[in-house]
């Protein structure tokens, strides 16, 4: 598995991975309340894209995993119980990480959040910081079991009445 900062010339393919998973989702247990065909989508992939935050996790050619990965929470992070009180820019966000349904429980998602962790590190930020639906069991295994501290669940003021509140976590680095 590897890591790979996408461009324009991956646009279509994050975009379908995105739509499968989704589709997966409506199909079975939609964790994190994503929107088949709107969000992740493809609008969303390509402005990730432009922005130069759109992540893909690749083996043998093939997207597995995918993430975005940036500074910016994109909502009111102010409102979290962190640990350590940190302005934006001094904090990296992870946001619609997704492992390939097919490749479920082989450690994308645990690939994915261990380069963002070390991409923090590196780069020389004190903290990563996530949120997620309250009822995102998987995803909130995950960052627990890599060492997340929850931050409480609280309204980001995101105006998504079918998502409230999110659960907040947060890794220093």
């Amino acid at each position: 598995m590897e890591i790979i900062k996408c461009t324009m010339a991956h646009w279509d393919a994050v975009a379908a991975f995105y739509d499968k998973v989704t589709a997966y989702l409506a199909q079975h247990v939609n964790y994190p309340k994503w929107r088949p065909g709107d969000y992740p989508g493809r609008d969303s992939t390509r402005a990730a894209i432009e922005e130069q935050i759109q992540y893909a996790c690749v083996e043998q050619g093939k997207i597995i995993g995918a993430f975005i990965l940036n500074a910016d929470p994109g909502c009111d992070y102010d409102v979290g119980d962190w640990q350590r009180d940190l302005s934006r820019g001094e904090y990296l966000v992870i946001h619609t990480l997704a492992a390939d349904p097919e490749d479920y429980r082989k450690g994308i998602g645990r690939f994915m959040v261990n380069y963002c962790i070390c991409t923090a590190r590196e780069k020389g930020y004190q903290a990563v910081r996530v949120d997620t639906v309250p009822e995102n069991g998987p995803a909130r295994r995950l960052y627990e079991n890599l060492g997340f501290v929850f931050a409480g669940e609280k309204d980001l003021k995101r105006g998504l009445a079918e998502i409230p509140r999110f659960a907040l976590y947060e890794l220093l680095v």
